[in-house]
Formats: structure tokens, sequence, C-alpha cells
């Protein structure tokens, strides 16, 4: 009886530790995600905490501490003032719309045609322009811009969408490793039907391809919203200034209202943000087609 019990003893202390182990590595996975997403969050919620204070507060007062009394009064100004911000915003929505568009549909094309046309040096053409992707942005902007002036195209819309339409490089290899794991036998019993490559891509291969389509959309999306370097190289002056670079304008040698600043860098968060919302079901669903789960 007593052996019995012992058993029984050791066995539920056995059964114990494995519970607690358990329990120390959920306290300490958390708290490392608590952690993280503080580091991650900490910024915007200080960029919007700034944006809501007034320039005294903001001198007086720790960069921290909480805005009291809350106020408006930089979006206000941002919006109303002479800094042609809201202008900059509607550039910076055309321009994003139209790059995402011609690149989700040119991309769509091209990695059709790399994944299920037959044509002399297919693979050899598309290794080729992938292997751009080694290249440095900044090694080709100084000839793209040479050639964009040389063609009168310096500070004008088309300056600053005609390198990002046609697609790229990245979008045509996800497009094209998606397409090729499309079954076959839905492609080839299109074809039998009648179809052409056209009506198999726009009615078959598209409506399969939603998730990494929207994906790719989205990521473009976002990369050119917060594209910099190049609009501030190919474009001077308000009329085609974009979003970022109005609000690096806002930051001068000799003068920082830093409170403007903030204001400016959360209207620009905000389309980020809602874009995200909208389409992170589409996104989490891309990543589990794609086998990343």
């Amino acid at each position: 009886m007593v052996a019995t019990l012992e058993k029984t003893g050791v066995g539920a202390d056995q059964e114990i530790r494995p519970r607690r182990r358990t329990l120390v590595l959920d306290v300490i996975t958390y708290a490392v995600l608590v952690v993280s997403s503080l580091l991650v969050l900490g910024p915007f919620l200080l960029s919007t905490m700034t944006s809501l204070k007034s320039s005294k507060q903001f001198a007086a007062e720790p960069a921290t501490s909480f805005p009291s009394p809350l106020t408006a009064d930089s979006y206000v100004g941002l919006i109303q003032g002479n800094y042609g911000f809201g202008r900059s915003i509607l550039v910076t929505a055309v321009v994003s719309l139209v790059i995402v568009v011609g690149q989700t549909v040119f991309s769509v094309f091209a990695a059709y045609a790399f994944a299920r046309l037959e044509f002399p040096g297919r693979d050899f053409l598309f290794w080729a322009y992938l292997s751009t992707l080694m290249v440095p942005g900044v090694v080709t902007m100084i000839p793209l811009y040479l050639l964009l002036s040389e063609s009168g195209l310096r500070n004008t819309f088309w300056a600053l969408v005609l390198p990002f339409v046609f697609g790229s490089p990245y979008a045509i290899f996800l497009l094209r490793q998606h397409f090729l794991s499309l079954p076959t036998d839905l492609i080839s019993a299109a074809r039998l039907d009648g179809a052409g490559h056209l009506r198999i891509l726009w009615h078959v291969v598209v409506p399969l391809s939603k998730p990494v389509v929207s994906t790719l959309a989205v990521i473009t999306a976002v990369t050119h919203w917060n594209s910099f370097l190049w609009p501030l190289i190919i474009t001077s002056g308000g009329r085609w200034q974009v979003i970022t670079v109005a609000t690096a304008n806002l930051q001068t040698q000799f003068n920082g209202n830093w409170t403007l600043v903030m204001a400016a860098t959360t209207i620009a968060i905000v389309p980020l943000l809602a874009l995200f919302v909208a389409f992170h079901k589409t996104i989490v669903s891309s990543l589990t087609i794609k086998g990343f789960n």
C-alpha cells in the first residue's frame, strides 16, 4: 500500500513538472511578444502623442508625456496652411494607384507567359530578368534620371510612374511560381473547351490567384506610398511633391516644428493601416497558399 502511494506520488510529480515548464515557457514567450510589440508600436504611439500636443507643451515637457490638453492644431495648420500637404496626399494616392494597377496587370501577363507559354529562350529571358533583383536601385538611379531628363519628363507625373508601372522582377517571380503550382488539368480542360490564353488567364488563372495578386497589390501600394529617394531626385517644387518629400520639407535646417512633422507622419500612416485592416485576411490566405503557415 505504501509502495503504491509512493508510486502515485512520483507519477503526479512527474506530470506536474512538464506543466510547470510549459507554463514558464508560455510566460516567457508572451513577455517577449509584449516587449517586441512595444518596440514596434512605440514609435507610432509617440508620433501620434506628439502630433496632439501644442508646440509649447512639446518644448516644455518630456517627449513621452501624455498630451494635456489634446489639441488638433497641428493637423488643422497642416491642411489649411501653405504647405501644400493636401495636394501631396492626392499626388501620392494617384501615383500609387497607377503604379499598383500597372504593375499588377503587366506582372500577371508576364508571369503567365513565363509559366505557361512555350517560346524560344523563355527560361533564359526569365532568369536574366530576375537577376536584376541583385542590382541595387541606386546603381540605376543616375542613368534613369539622365534618361528621363533628356526626354523632357523631369518634374512630371510620368517621371514618377514610368520606371515602375511595367512590372517588377519580384512581382513576376512571385506570380510565376504561383501560376506553375496551379493544376494543369484545369488549364487543359479550358483549352479543350476552346478557350484562348487571354480567356484562360482571366477566367481560370487569375480567379484562382486572387489572394496572391491582392497581396502583391498591397505590397506594391505600401512600397510606393513610402517612396522617398526617387521622387526627391526627379521632382522639384510643390506641383508633383509626394507625401514623404512634403513631410521631410517640414523640417528645415533652421526651423523644426516637430508637432507638425508628427502630424504629417500620422496622416501618412493612416491609409496604410486602413489598407492592412481591409486586406489582412487576404494576406494571411496568400501566406497559407504559399505554404508559410
